[in-house]
């Protein structure tokens, strides 16, 4: 698989996930979240149930109001639990294609509001053992990356796997901004972000990265200022574990 053209442009930087690093803070996530999770589920059921009789229409107001801030707390701590202890991957004969257009499908709204495309370079042969349900959720994080870092009316995104001869190479590029040095330095640590604040807590890159540690594969990014990025997944080759049996 051709790497992108070097010409004039700045070296690339390669960012590595640190294990030891991720792991630490994977403790830490799981033991938050369990800890706040139980709080949180008494303020939910307690403002559902005082919601079910209150007939004043302020205080309905504020009600689901606070319902409504609890169920968002819900699904960031849901984030912080799936990339501190994720579920047991429950593995499957999966096309690659088939999930890939599928994420693509699910996105194309946003797709097209960021008027941009996708165009797919992965051979309907290849398959992979994954959970499906993740491999999906590594897809969607990694699609979305590549298209918050681009510019209206830009290149496509390119999505593209290679058959190696131990694993399978999952590429994403696109010709976005590339990573500043603090994203570089933070690309795969939770509750960083480089978008504005208040537009996620960073979860997508330490998920990815969780999930298809959990798979025996692994993940990297290749940047340079100005882009382009190439994200790449590294997944254990179903047909070369076959062969060795």
């Amino acid at each position: 698989m051709s790497e992108p053209e070097q010409g004039s442009q700045p070296a690339s930087t390669w960012i590595i996930p640190d294990t030891a690093h991720l792991e630490s803070l994977a403790e830490f996530a799981a033991g938050a979240g369990h800890e706040i999770n139980n709080p949180l589920a008494t303020i939910i059921g307690r403002a559902q149930q005082l919601l079910k009789d209150e007939r004043d229409t302020q205080r309905r107001q504020m009600l689901q109001s606070i319902g409504a801030q609890a169920y968002r707390v819900r699904d960031m701590i849901g984030d912080a639990m799936l990339f501190g202890r994720p579920p047991k991957p429950e593995l499957q004969e999966v096309s690659l294609l088939a999930i890939v257009e599928e994420v693509v499908k699910r996105q194309a709204d946003q797709t097209a509001a960021a008027l941009c495309t996708v165009e797919l370079q992965i051979s309907p042969e290849i398959t992979l053992s994954a959970d499906p349900t993740q491999l999906s959720i590594v897809i969607s994080e990694l699609l979305r990356n590549s298209r918050q870092a681009l510019q209206p009316a830009g290149d496509p995104i390119q999505i593209r796997a290679a058959q190696l001869e131990s694993e399978i190479q999952i590429e994403f590029l696109d010709h976005g901004r590339g990573f500043t040095e603090a994203e570089r330095i933070h690309a795969f640590d939770p509750f960083f972000s480089g978008r504005q604040a208040g537009r996620g807590l960073g979860f997508g890159l330490p998920k990815c990265w969780q999930i298809v540690r959990q798979h025996g594969g692994r993940i990297e990014i290749e940047s340079r200022d100005g882009g382009p990025t190439v994200a790449r997944v590294f997944w254990p080759n179903m047909q070369s574990d076959r062969l060795e049996d």
